[in-house]
């Protein structure tokens, strides 16, 4: 039996310590370490050879990325490396911009001990693991988002052109593709889909 070792890099200690009770009695697993340490994890990679590299979204204070934005730079640096983005924050958007990155699964932290196993088992053999999105929607562009943000701010659309530099036209065509790509008709609709879909926090309204 080829058995694997694993690296969790996430913020919560009682997490960490909770997936390495559910996953180290199980054979398939040779090694489970987790680390708070972002500064040194290149080295912990490169000295412990993971097979999989789990990492949460939200890393609280221990950097100023984000996991997506971390996994981005260790892949520049570690090309191979198989990681897989563990996050409770299980919205499309995010597991869309994991997959464009090159992360091989996106794996929300509600998932049983047993399945998540199965997963990374999955993963260390060459697969990937990715939900499959209920309904698709078309990405928004960086404006369009920008736009989104303002809007769902309470800012005017005369200020919202005047602080992005652009003419109130191209608000209102901004405006008109958000409708149109996240298939609603009214702005309250709008705001309440995007924070479903994870395009703009609760906390912005």
């Amino acid at each position: 039996m080829i058995r694997m070792k694993i690296l969790l890099v996430d913020d919560h200690i009682l997490f960490a310590k909770s997936l390495s009770i559910a996953l180290c009695d199980n054979p398939e697993i040779e090694q489970f370490s987790s680390t708070k340490d972002i500064q040194d994890l290149e080295k912990q990679i490169a000295t412990e050879l993971p097979d999989i590299l789990l990492i949460d979204i939200n890393l609280g204070g221990l950097t100023d990325e984000d996991g997506l934005m971390l996994t981005q730079h260790l892949l520049e640096r570690f090309p191979d490396q198989k990681i897989v983005i563990l996050s409770g924050y299980n919205l499309p958007v995010y597991r869309k911009e994991a997959k464009r990155i090159g992360a091989r699964g996106f794996i929300s932290k509600d998932v049983e001990p047993d399945e998540l196993l199965h997963i990374l088992l999955t993963i260390k053999d060459g697969a990937t693991h990715f939900p499959r999105e209920e309904v698709f929607i078309e990405e928004l562009t960086d404006g369009e988002r920008k736009v989104l943000e303002l809007v769902a701010s309470g800012v005017r659309r005369r200020e919202i052109a005047e602080q992005l530099f652009i003419s109130e036209r191209t608000v209102s065509n901004h405006l008109q593709h958000i409708f149109e790509k996240l298939q609603v008709s009214s702005t309250v609709e709008m705001i309440t889909k995007a924070i479903k879909l994870g395009y703009i926090a609760q906390s912005v309204i």
